[in-house]
């Protein structure tokens, strides 16, 4: 029996007002957060701006953004299109240097590590992206592509390299004979859960999902989520998953943070931003999930009653036109 890929002890995450071991946390001292991010800043110069004597101009995508993960917990950043949401995950698992704030990790600040130092924080914090096809490497196939983090912190695969990549995507939900296989002969979801699987190969303890379901289809969306859900109760690590769809969110979030023009607007548990939501820019994302009439969902299952109980009275009775 080949062993699930990862050194860390499997355990359970924990839901909204409970602790992993399904007891309530009221009253209890929060514990002390696995990631900190505070006051952080991020600007970007503007082209042709500037000249040789006159400073450029610069965009400010992130503006004092503060947030915290716990151990266990995911936190959902939600905003439009330019809200500085994907930058802030950026920064966080510090693919890009901040221009002010900074970013604690498990109690240590990380802001500012460098060679081996920020290998080391790597190990901790993996990253699945938003279009799998473009952040998988079209010339490398599964093996090469799951291992790769491993080689790069200068591991060797436990078990060998093939059985390591086999026993991650069985974990996954994939064909683990499918080991050399390359991207390009996997649909949108199937190739989204090689990047998964890439992410968990070096047993992260925070997962930045960066728009990780809002590519693929909604059937193939609530298998990810399903699969996400999964792993983070049986594995224990934390998410930092950014999104748009509201819809989505609330299928895996415990606590929701709204951006909007690169400020954090409004933060708290799920459940109270979606039915209290504070800040009318949390009124306005929230009016905009499609919803389906309470009156039309009803005629629907009353007519698919009553095609039901026709079937059962009459179960020879030829369907009309044959």
């Amino acid at each position: 029996m080949t062993q699930t890929p990862t050194s860390r002890a499997t355990r359970t995450a924990p839901g909204p007002g409970t602790d992993r071991s399904g007891q309530p946390t009221e009253g209890r001292p929060a514990p002390a957060p696995l990631l900190r991010a505070d006051h952080l800043v991020k600007e970007f110069p503007v082209a042709g701006s500037g000249g040789l004597v006159r400073r450029g101009r610069s965009f400010r995508a992130v503006d004092d953004v503060s947030l915290t993960v716990a151990p266990g917990e995911t936190l959902a950043l939600v905003g439009e299109s330019g809200s500085g949401k994907s930058t802030t995950a950026r920064l966080v698992a510090r693919l890009l240097d901040p221009t002010s704030g900074s970013v604690t990790f498990d109690g240590q600040d990380v802001t500012a590590l460098s060679g081996r130092a920020l290998h080391a924080y790597r190990r901790e914090v993996q990253v699945v992206f938003q279009d799998p096809y473009s952040s998988l490497n079209p010339r490398h196939t599964v093996e090469r592509i799951v291992t790769a983090p491993l080689l790069y912190q200068g591991r060797r695969p436990p078990g060998g390299s093939r059985a390591f990549t086999q026993a991650l995507m069985e974990r996954v939900g994939l064909d683990p004979m499918q080991w050399q296989r390359h991207p390009a002969q996997f649909s949108g979801g199937q190739a989204q859960r090689i990047g998964i699987a890439r992410a968990l190969a070096v047993g992260p303890r925070l997962v930045v999902c960066d728009e990780a379901v809002s590519a693929l289809d909604v059937s193939v969306q609530a298998q990810i989520i399903n699969l996400l859900r999964d792993l983070q109760r049986e594995e224990g690590f934390s998410y930092l998953f950014i999104a748009h769809d509201l819809a989505v969110v609330r299928q895996i979030a415990h606590r929701v943070a709204v951006m909007c023009g690169g400020r954090v607007v409004e933060a708290g548990d799920r459940d109270t931003v979606f039915e209290s939501p504070r800040h009318e820019y949390t009124r306005t994302l929230l009016a905009a999930v499609p919803r389906i009439r309470p009156e039309w969902e009803a005629a629907r299952r009353a007519r698919a009653s009553e095609h039901a109980a026709e079937r059962a009275a009459h179960p020879t009775r030829p369907a009309e036109g044959a």
